[in-house]
Formats: C-alpha cells, structure tokens, sequence
C-alpha cells in the first residue's frame, strides 16, 4: 500500500513540473500583411468600419501608431522580409522587388529560383523560392525553437507575399497563378500539391468571383471620403472605356483573364479562402505535439488596386470597407476553429502610398513625376562624352545608380569619377532632392532621419552605388500615368499600421515611434523564441501581456 502511495505521488510530482516546464503560448500565430495599407486607412474610413473587423483589432489589441520603415526603397519584398526578419536589406539581402547582382550584372527577381520547378503549373511562374533571403525569419526561428514540430505556411495571390514571410523551413507556401486562376507552389516545398488544394482549385472560385459586377458596397454618393467615380487619375481595365462603377467583370475577364482578380477585392476574398482552407485541413492551431502554429497571409489585391485607381478613388474606399468584413469574418472564424482566447494575429503593411503627382498639382500642391528614362539617357550620355564607353550606368532601378563594372574595368576608368560627375548631374534634375554615394551617406549633408533609412537600404553586393532621394510627392513614372505608386521615404509610402491582438496582448497604444523592424522581436518575445539571425529590431514591450 505504501509502496502504490509512493509511486502515485512520484506520478503527480512528475505531471505537476512537466505542467509546471510547459511555456504558455498560443496555438496559432496568424500575420496578416495587408498590401500598400497607409497607416491613415485605419482611421480615414473609420467611421464606415464595422465592430468586428479594423475596430475589433483597434478596441480589442493594441495599436503602435507611429510605425516606419526604416530603409529606402519601400517596396513589396523588402517589406514583407523586413517584418518577418527584423532586418534591413543591407543584411537581410533582398534589395528590392528586383535588383542587380553587382558583380555580374545580372538582374535578379527577389524569389527568383531557377533550380527549383513548380508544383501545380509548369509555367516560369512556378520557379520561386526564399533562397535570395540571407537571413532567418520568425517563422524559421519558431521551426527551430521546436525542432521542426510546428506547422508554417505563407498565402499570397503575390509569390513574393507568400514566400518571404514563410522563411526557408516552411511546410508550404502558396501563390495564385494568373493564367490558370490555381494557387500553386514549387519543388522547394513539396512535389506535389496536397490532396486539399488539388480540391480548393477544382472549385473554380477564381472564375465564380468573376461572374459577378464589381459594385460599391453602398450607395456611391455615401462615399464621401473618396473623389467622383470618372476622374483623370485612375486608370482603366483592359477593354473598358471607363473606370467607373459597376466594373462588368464577366465581360472584362475576356480581355485581362482570371489574374483580372488581382485587381479587384474579390482577390483578398480568395486569399482568405485559401487561408481558411489552410488551418481546417492542416489542422493548425490544433498541433498535435502542443506547439503554436504559424500561418502568413499577405493580402496582395489592395496593392493592385492601389496602383490602378490611386489613394483617393472610391475604388479604394470600397475595398477597405469590403476588406473590413472580410477580416471580421476571419476573426469570427478563428474564434471558432482555433478559439477566441487561444490565438495571436498582427496586420501591418509592407509600405504606403503616394497621392497621385497630377491630383496633388490640380489641387496647387507640390508635386511632380521624375523621369527615370530620360534621366537615364542624359546620364549614360554625359558619362561617355567624358569617359568614352556608353551606357555606363546599367540602370536606375529601385531610385539608386548601377554601373557596368565590367565596362569601367575594361576602359580602365576612375570609378569615384564617374560617381562624382553622377552625382552633380543628378542633383540638377528636377525633383530631386538629395543624392549621395551610398558608400559616403553617413557623413552627406541629408537629414539623419534619410540618412539612417539611405545606410539601412544599402546592400553593396545587390544595390545601385548612387542613392536618389525625391522631393516629396514626386515619384519615378510620367505625367501620362494614372493610379499611384511607392518607393520613397517620405510618410506616405513609410509610415504604415502595426495592430497586434489576442493572446498575450494587451489592450491599448502607442505614439511614441516604433519601427517595421520591431515586428519579428515583438512576436519572439511572445513566443519565447529566439528573435531572427539578422534582427535590428527591439520588442514593442508595451503590448505583452505579462
């Protein structure tokens, strides 16, 4: 009897400390990147948002208001690697959503792989991977941290949304191809697409979400946040005469195809699905070892909408207002297969966006577009009426200078030469604003703040040698273009949301100013995890809940 005694208090003593050893976590880690989202989209349409979807976030998580970027350019890839390494591109490597290999000359897409195939399509499309990413990110560091037992997937209609935020060690990540309106991967993941998503594509969903007008939501003249619906500012389908409401997008699929999804909000409606599709058939949130799971999901549609119809178009509008229900139907889902209590979700952005130059003029602001073509042409032509090799200067991609290296050692030139003679042509053209070798910016007469953002965004083996900074509102394109774009350092483009809620987070805010950078270490304090290899960044400790 004694002994039966001894053994069962040795039993509960040893369920007691392994209860005791267990860190609390949550099951499941949701990030939510959603597509050139300006910081004031949270509040601008405010007062249209339902309780469940941007308020919920608002009124339930805590919100740190004065987010940037700290880097030039602001694109796509760099920001979706930024939030999910805590670094820069002058470690973490991926210098734009192309950039150059400097060494060879070769331009190179950010997920670019081609020793990889693609799983679901033999098209080019398929040939991605995060091998260009130099750094680990927190989903790597949470398959880590458990030797590989929880469960990673990235979801975007963009690869680069997909795959970057998943890291190296992820179990999948998923991208939707154009051509056949089917989300599909590469062998870097899988060699065959899983019996689920085989299924989620032989739905059609794509094509079904096309056979409907895209509306307002509401009645168009309450859109009162937004400019008339016909203006000189947006640009049109292809094959319609106007961009105007209702887009008949049954009729316009003919002319654009089923990648016409993109550019309307019927493309986050499909990402979501697929998200949803996701965590009931892989279970996550439910891992059978105990561990938090971690599901990526960028919303690419606002980003192509953004560049189409600009920030102030009711098309804007409404797809916020639709994105809001969206993700109130996504929390309530959550809630439900994960549990309310029992999950942590974050929704930042990967970069703003500018008003559109021509608005900004009509209504007798300073504004402009900076010709990047002629600038270039100007440039090569002054180099070799100097130096005698034309185009020496590759490119001016991403707002940097990229030489020929091979034709400066070949003619053997001066290389600071050649720089400085760029640097005084540039700084006479009109809407720039600074410009400095990347190589002397720390000690350049530009405000710190640019400074700091300029040292950040250089990675010498993949950047231009020459940074070109803008005068604000004045970004690359011609005064022929319509929508919007983004790339710069100014507010618009850097200064973007970062609402985190759930499990372990606190209700409230901050203003005091935090960076992109401090996403990835915030989320591994919670997770009790190492914070990425690459990592600049320092927790938001306001907002855990301890």
């Amino acid at each position: 009897m004694k002994l039966r005694i001894a053994i069962l208090a040795l039993g509960l003593f040893a369920l007691h400390a392994q209860a005791q050893q267990s860190v609390p976590r949550p099951k499941l880690v949701v990030g939510i990147m959603v597509d050139q989202m300006r910081w004031d989209y949270l509040y601008r349409f405010y007062d249209r948002y339902g309780e469940g979807g941007f308020k919920r976030l608002l009124n339930e998580g805590f919100s740190c208001e004065n987010t940037y970027i700290p880097y030039v350019p602001t694109y796509t890839a760099i920001g979706h690697s930024c939030v999910y390494t805590g670094s820069v591109p002058a470690i973490h490597g991926i210098a734009g959503n192309d950039f150059i290999i400097q060494q060879t000359g070769q331009r190179m897409y950010c997920t670019q792989d081609d020793n990889v195939n693609g799983v679901g399509t033999d098209q080019a499309e398929g040939k991605q991977s995060p091998r260009n990413l130099l750094v680990s990110t927190i989903t790597d560091q949470l398959k880590l941290a458990t030797n590989f037992r929880a469960k990673v997937i990235g979801i975007a209609i963009k690869d680069r949304g997909g795959i970057l935020p998943a890291g190296h060690f992820a179990d999948a990540a998923y991208w939707f191809e154009g051509k056949s309106g089917n989300w599909i991967s590469s062998t870097f993941y899988m060699q065959e697409l899983p019996g689920w998503v085989k299924k989620f594509n032989a739905q059609k969903l794509a094509e079904k979400y096309l056979q409907q007008d895209w509306n307002t939501l509401y009645p168009i003249e309450t859109y009162t946040q937004s400019i008339e619906d016909d203006n000189a500012y947006e640009a049109t389908y292809r094959g319609e005469e106007a961009p105007v409401f209702p887009k008949k997008l049954r009729a316009l699929v003919k002319d654009n195809g089923l990648g016409l999804i993109r550019t309307t909000p019927f493309g986050n409606t499909l990402t979501l699905d697929l998200a949803k599709a996701a965590i009931d058939n892989e279970q996550m949130g439910r891992n059978p070892a105990g561990f938090t799971d971690f599901l990526a999901v960028s919303l690419s549609s606002t980003d192509y909408i953004g560049h189409q119809f600009s920030v102030n178009a009711i098309e804007i509008e409404d797809t916020y207002l639709r994105l809001d229900k969206e993700l109130a139907a996504f929390f309530s889902y959550l809630d439900a297969h994960v549990g309310k209590d029992d999950y942590t979700v974050f929704l930042t952005a990967d970069h703003g966006a500018s008003h559109n130059p021509l608005f900004f003029m009509d209504k007798r602001g300073n504004a402009g577009y900076f010709d990047e073509r002629n600038a270039l042409t100007g440039l090569n032509a002054l180099l070799a009426e100097k130096f005698g090799p034309e185009k020496i200067v590759r490119s001016l991609m991403n707002y940097q200078v990229h030489l020929d290296y091979d034709a400066i050692q070949a003619a053997d030139l001066d290389e600071e030469d050649i720089k400085e003679t760029a640097i005084k042509y540039l700084r006479t053209l009109e809407g720039v604003a600074f410009v400095t070798d990347m190589e002397k910016a720390g000690s350049s007469s530009i405000p710190e703040r640019i400074r700091e953002r300029i040292a950040n965004g250089y990675n010498p083996k993949r950047s231009g040698c020459i940074q070109i900074i803008l005068e604000p509102q004045w970004y690359s394109g011609s005064p022929r273009a319509r929508g919007t774009t983004h790339g710069t350092w100014a507010s618009y483009d850097a200064h973007i949301p970062f609402v985190m809620m759930g499990w372990g987070i606190k209700h409230g805010s901050t203003n005091r100013e935090t960076h992109m950078t401090d996403i990835a270490p915030t989320v591994a304090a919670l997770l009790h995890i190492e914070e990425p290899n690459g990592n600049i960044g320092q927790p938001v400790v306001e907002l855990l809940n301890k």
